[in-house]
C-alpha cells in the first residue's frame, strides 16, 4: 500500500513538472523569439556605468586633448618655475618647467626636447623662478547668479516657489555678462562650482564652470563636465558628476516659516519620493535584464524627482549648507536612513566641534568647506573659530576654503586660504584647501586641482608665494589659454618669496575646543610693571612720552619697561641700565615683574577700525542684540516725538562683544561708529576703547560725539535729488542748533556713506555753494567711496577726506560700478591714486568680523602700491588720517590716552607677528592674551 502511494506521489509530481516545463516552454525568452528581439532599455544601461572616468580615458588626455581646448591655441612652455603640484596632500614641490597642449599639461618638471618638438607656434614663457600653482576651486560660489552689479533680473540664486526643489539648475540662471568674471580670474579663480542660494531646503542642481570668455557667449560653453541630463551635443558620452545644493537651519526655516523638525521631514519625505521611483526603476530594469520587458511598459521616471533618484544612486555630489551640530547630525542620520553620501556641508561653523559625528556619515568623510574668519552674523554662526581648518585636519577630514562669492568677491579667495594658514593650518593643506581638496570633492580631482601630467591646463603663476598675504597672479592660464592681458606686476620684497612662519596658537585651540567655540577673550591685566626683551622696535605717536621710533639696528634688540600702562624706559638691550645712554634705573625693587619675550617683535601704535556696526551690533541679523536701525524721515513715517532728533550712536554701544574683542586682540585699540542705519539719516558717530569691559570703565568713551553722518545713494523710496536737496536745506536753510549747527559752524566732520562719483561731484558742487554763502569750510568726508578715484584731483583741491570701505573694492551696486581693481587688472589702486592727489585718505570695514583684519588690510594696500606706500604712511591709513575724517581730537588719542599694540615675531604688518598684548594708558593697565 506504502508502495502504491509513493508510485503514486511521484507520477504526481513528474505531471507537475512536465506542466511547469511547457509554461517555462511557453513563456521563457530563452525558448521564444518574440522576447529574444528586446534589447534591454537603454535608461537600464546607464544605470550600469559609473560618473568615475576610466584610467584609460584619463591617459588618453595628453594625445587627444582637453574636452575644453580651443583650437588654434599655440602651446605654451613655461620654464624656471617653483610648482606647487598641490599632488600628494598639497606637499609636492618641484622645481623646473611646465609644457601646456592641447588644453591639457603635458608635463611638469623635467620636459625632455622630445616634448618640445613637433609643436608649432610654442610659446615660451620664463617663470624667473615664480611660484605657479594649479588654478584655485572654489568649492561654493554664486558667481554670475548673484552677478555684479546686483540689478533686477539679474539675480536669480534662489527660488520663492516650495523648500524642495531638486529640478531646478543653476544653470538657467547664469548671467553671462558678470562683471565679477574677470575679477576672480584676477585672483587665480579657474574653476567654480555655481550653487542656488540656501533660501531653500533643496534649492536645485549646481553646476562647475570655468570663467573664461568663449567664443559662443553662452553659459553652457562655460560648463566644465556637463552632465548628459543637459541634452547638450557633444562627443563625449560618458556619465558625468552631478552636483545639487542642500541646505538646513537659519535659512530655509526663515524663508518658509518652518523650523527644524518641518525641515526634517521636508527631507525625509522628498527622499521617500525618490526611493520608490528608484526601486520602481530597479525592478523594472531587473525584469528587463530577466528578458521579462514586453517593448511597451515605460520606464518608471519623474521628471521633476529623477537628480534626487541619482543622489540615491551615489551618482550626485551633495554640497549641504549646515551650520550647526544639530542639523549637522539631522543631514548625518538621513544620510544613513536612505543611504546617500555627502560630498561636502558647507559654512559649517560648527563641525569642528564634532568631527566624530561627521565621521558617521554614510558613504564616507564629506569635505567642509569654510570661511576663514567671517562668522557671528547670525546665531547659527556664533560658534564659528578661524581654528576650525587645522581642528578638522587634526581629526583626518578635509578642509577647503571657500568664497560664497558675493559674500566675499572670490578673487580673494587664497586669502581665506592664507588666513587658514596664519590660524594653524599646515602651509601644504592651505594650499590644497583651494586647489585639490576642492576639486576632490567635486568629483574632478583627476583633472583639474592638481598640476600634473593629463590635467587641465590650468595655473596661476604668482608675483610671492601664494601663502604670503596679497599675493597676486602674474598670469593666470585656463584650457591652456592666457587671461590676464598685459598684467601689472608687483616687485615684492624677496621675504614674500617664502613660506610665512607663522605663529603659535596651541593654548587658543585648546581653549577653543574646551569652551565649545566660545573661549574668554579679555586679557590679562597687569597694572604693575611690565618689562618686554627682544623687541625689534618701539613705534609711538609723535606727541608720546617716548615720540619717535626707536629700532634695535642690525642684531640688536630693545628693552621696554612697561609700568601702570605707562611706558617708562626704551633702551637698547646692552645699556639699558646705563645711566646715560639706558633708563638709569633697577628694578630690583619692583614687586613681581612680569617679564614678555616679544622674539622680534615691536610696540606699535593701537590701530582703528571704521565702516561696521562694531560695539552696536553682536549678532547682525538677531535683532535683540543690535541697537537697531535709526529713524529716517526720508524713507519712513518718523512718530512725532522724534521729530528734529538727532541720534547719537554713543547712547546704543554695546561692550564686550566677540569681533570687538577679537578685533582688540588684534591690534585695533580704537573703533568709531555711526548709528545702524542704511538710508540718508544717520546720526552724530562715536569713539570708544575696544578693550574696554563696559561704557562706565575709565576711558571706555574715546569721544561721545565725533562726526554727523549720512548717507547718500540710488533708493526706491527717495530720489538722490529728493537726498541733496535735504542735505543742502539743512546746511544753507536750517538753523536748528545741536551738531548740524555744529557741521554748519565747521566744528565737527560731515561724513556721506556715498560710492558714486556723479554723487560725490554733486558735493563737492554743494561744499562750494556752502563755503560761498557762509564764509566758513565745510569739514566734509565721503566714507564707502569706490568710485572716488575718478575725482581724485578734485577731492583733493577741495580738501575732502575719504575712507575707503571696504578696502578692496567690488562693483556690488551699479552705482559702485567704476573701480579701480588695482593689480594685475591695473597698474594703480584708488589707495595710491588719492594719495598722489593729496587726499586725506583712510581704510575702512564694511563688516564687524573684518575688523579684526585691519593690520593686514593696511598691509595689503601698501604691497598693492609696489613701494610707494612706507611705514608710517600704511600706519596713517588706520590712525591719524582716519581720525582726522572721522574728527577724532588728536588729544584723545595720544599723551595719557595712548594705547601701544604688542607683538610678537613680528611687525605690525607682517603674516608671521601675533598680537600678545595691549599697552594701555588709557586704563592704567597692560592687557597680556
Amino acid at each position: 500500500m506504502m508502495n502504491d502511494n509513493l508510485k503514486r506521489g511521484r507520477r504526481f509530481r513528474l505531471a507537475v513538472g512536465v506542466v511547469l516545463l511547457g509554461l517555462v516552454a511557453l513563456f521563457y525568452p530563452h525558448n521564444n523569439p518574440y522576447y529574444l528581439t528586446r534589447p534591454v532599455p537603454p535608461q537600464c544601461l546607464a544605470l550600469r556605468n559609473s560618473p568615475e572616468p576610466t584610467a584609460n580615458f584619463i591617459a588618453s588626455r595628453t594625445t587627444q586633448g582637453s574636452d575644453r581646448f580651443v583650437e588654434g591655441t599655440p602651446p605654451v612652455l613655461i620654464r624656471n618655475a617653483k610648482i606647487l603640484t598641490a599632488a600628494r596632500n598639497g606637499t609636492e614641490i618641484v622645481f623646473g618647467d611646465i609644457l601646456l597642449d592641447k588644453g591639457v599639461v603635458q608635463g611638469v618638471g623635467y620636459i625632455p626636447n622630445a616634448l618640445t618638438q613637433n609643436r608649432p607656434n610654442l610659446h615660451v614663457v620664463d617663470a624667473a623662478g615664480k611660484w605657479v600653482s594649479p588654478g584655485i576651486v572654489d568649492l561654493h560660489s554664486h558667481l554670475a547668479v548673484y552677478s555684479a552689479p546686483d540689478l533686477e533680473g539679474a539675480s536669480d540664486g534662489n527660488s520663492g516657489n516650495g523648500p524642495i526643489l531638486p529640478w531646478l539648475r543653476s544653470i538657467d540662471g547664469l548671467n553671462t555678462h558678470d562683471d565679477a568674471f574677470r575679477l576672480a580670474i584676477a585672483g587665480g579663480v579657474t574653476t567654480a562650482q555655481i550653487l542656488p542660494g540656501s533660501a531653500n531646503n533643496i534649492g536645485g542642481q549646481a553646476f562647475l564652470i570655468k570663467p573664461r570668455p568663449t567664443s559662443e557667449r553662452s553659459a553652457s560653453a562655460m560648463l566644465l563636465e556637463p552632465p548628459l541630463t543637459l541634452g547638450l551635443n557633444t562627443s563625449d558620452t560618458r556619465p558625468k558628476w552631478r552636483h545639487m545644493k542642500h541646505a538646513c537651519g537659519e535659512n530655509p526655516s526663515r524663508t518658509y516659516s518652518q523650523n527644524r523638525m518641518d525641515s526634517a521631514w521636508a527631507f525625509r519625505d522628498a527622499y521617500e519620493t525618490a526611493r520608490k521611483i528608484r526601486d520602481a526603476q530597479d525592478d523594472f530594469c531587473r525584469r528587463a535584464e530577466m528578458g521579462m520587458w514586453d517593448g511597451k511598459e515605460e520606464f518608471p521616471e519623474n521628471l521633476q524627482r529623477e537628480a534626487l533618484v541619482d543622489v540615491l544612486r551615489g551618482r550626485v555630489k551633495l554640497s549641504v549648507h549646515c551650520y550647526e551640530a544639530v542639523d549637522l547630525d539631522q543631514i548625518v542620520r538621513l544620510s544613513n536612513e536612505f543611504k546617500f553620501p555627502v560630498a561636502s556641508f558647507h559654512h559649517a561653523g560648527e563641525t569642528y566641534l564634532v568631527p566624530e559625528l561627521l565621521k558617521k556619515a554614510w558613504g564616507g568623510i564629506p569635505t567642509i568647506a569654510l570661511f576663514a574668519s567671517n562668522f557671528r552674523k547670525k546665531r547659527e554662526a556664533y560658534r564659528g573659530s578661524e581654528f576650525a581648518p587645522r581642528i578638522l585636519t587634526d581629526n583626518g577630514i578635509p578642509a577647503a576654503m571657500k568664497s560664497d562669492h558675493p559674500v566675499i568677491n572670490s578673487r580673494h579667495l587664497m586669502y581665506e586660504a592664507q588666513q587658514a594658514h596664519y590660524y594653524g593650518l599646515n602651509p601644504a593643506l592651505a594650499l590644497a584647501s583651494v586647489t585639490s581638496t576642492p576639486a576632490k570633492a567635486l568629483g574632478v580631482g583627476w583633472r583639474v586641482g592638481t598640476l600634473a601630467t593629463g590635467f587641465d591646463a590650468d595655473l596661476v603663476i604668482w608675483d610671492s608665494h601664494p601663502l604670503a598675504l596679497g599675493a597676486t597672479p602674474v598670469q593666470v592660464y585656463i584650457d591652456g589659454i592666457p587671461q590676464l592681458d598685459k598684467p601689472a606686476t608687483l616687485h615684492k620684497p624677496h621675504a614674500f618669496q617664502d613660506v610665512p612662519q607663522t605663529p603659535s596658537w596651541e593654548e587658543e585651540i585648546k581653549k577653543t575646543i574646551e569652551y565649545e567655540g566660545l573661549p574668554p577673550l579679555e586679557g590679562r591685566k597687569e597694572k604693575g610693571v611690565v618689562m618686554f626683551v627682544n623687541v625689534l622696535r618701539v613705534e609711538t605717536t609723535e606727541a608720546g612720552v617716548w615720540g619717535g621710533q626707536h629700532d634695535g639696528g642690525e642684531g640688536g634688540s630693545l628693552r621696554v619697561v612697561v609700568d601702570g600702562g605707562a611706558v617708562r624706559c626704551v633702551a637698547r638691550e646692552e645699556v639699558w641700565m646705563d645711566e646715560e645712554a639706558g633708563c638709569g634705573f633697577s628694578l630690583d625693587g619692583a614687586d613681581a615683574v612680569v617679564t614678555v619675550d616679544l622674539k622680534g617683535g615691536e610696540l606699535a601704535p593701537g590701530l582703528t577700525t571704521f565702516g561696521s556696526d562694531l560695539g552696536l551690533s553682536e549678532i547682525m541679523l538677531e535683532a535683540s542684540t543690535t541697537d537697531g536701525r535709526v529713524f529716517d524721515p526720508l524713507t519712513m513715517h518718523v512718530p512725532k516725538i522724534l521729530k528734529d532728533t538727532v541720534v547719537r550712536a554713543v547712547d546704543g554701544l554695546q561692550f564686550g562683544g566677540r569681533n570687538t574683542l577679537l578685533a582688540y586682540r588684534a591690534g585695533v585699540t580704537t573703533a568709531v561708529v555711526a548709528p545702524m542705519g542704511y538710508d540718508f539719516m544717520r546720526g552724530v558717530g562715536t569713539a570708544f576703547a575696544t578693550g574696554a569691559s563696559g561704557a562706565l570703565a575709565s576711558n571706555a568713551i574715546v569721544q561721545a560725539e565725533t562726526a554727523m553722518h549720512i548717507a547718500i545713494h540710488p533708493s526706491m523710496v527717495a530720489s538722490v535729488s529728493t537726498q541733496i536737496g535735504t542735505l543742502r536745506k539743512l546746511l544753507l536753510v536750517d538753523d536748528s542748533e545741536g551738531p548740524w549747527r555744529r557741521v554748519r559752524n565747521g566744528e565737527i566732520p560731515l561724513v556721506v556713506a556715498v560710492h558714486s562719483a556723479d554723487i560725490m561731484a554733486t558735493l563737492l558742487r554743494l561744499k562750494t555753494e556752502f563755503e560761498r554763502a557762509r564764509f566758513t569750510a565745510l569739514r566734509l568726508t565721503f566714507a564707502g567711496a569706490t568710485e572716488a578715484h575718478l575725482l581724485a584731483a578734485e577731492i583733493g583741491a577741495a580738501g575732502v577726506s575719504v575712507v575707503l570701505s571696504p578696502a578692496r573694492p567690488y562693483p556690488e551696486q551699479w552705482d559702485r560700478r567704476r573701480i579701480l581693481p588695482g593689480p594685475p587688472l591695473s597698474r594703480k589702486t584708488s589707495v595710491i591714486t588719492l594719495l598722489e592727489h593729496g587726499v586725506n585718505v583712510a581704510l575702512g570695514v564694511a563688516s564687524d568680523y573684518d575688523a579684526r583684519n585691519a593690520r593686514f588690510e593696511i598691509a595689503w594696500a601698501a604691497l598693492d602700491a609696489d613701494g610707494a606706500i612706507d611705514y608710517p604712511t600704511a600706519m596713517a591709513l588706520s590712525t591719524k588720517n582716519l581720525h582726522k575724517a572721522l574728527g577724532l581730537d588728536g588729544r584723545a588719542l595720544v599723551d595719557e590716552k595712548e594705547e601701544l599694540v604688542v607683538l610678537q615675531g613680528g611687525g605690525m604688518f607682517d603674516f608671521d607677528s601675533k598680537v600678545v598684548g595691549v599697552v594701555s594708558r588709557r586704563r592704567g593697565v597692560v592687557d597680556l592674551f
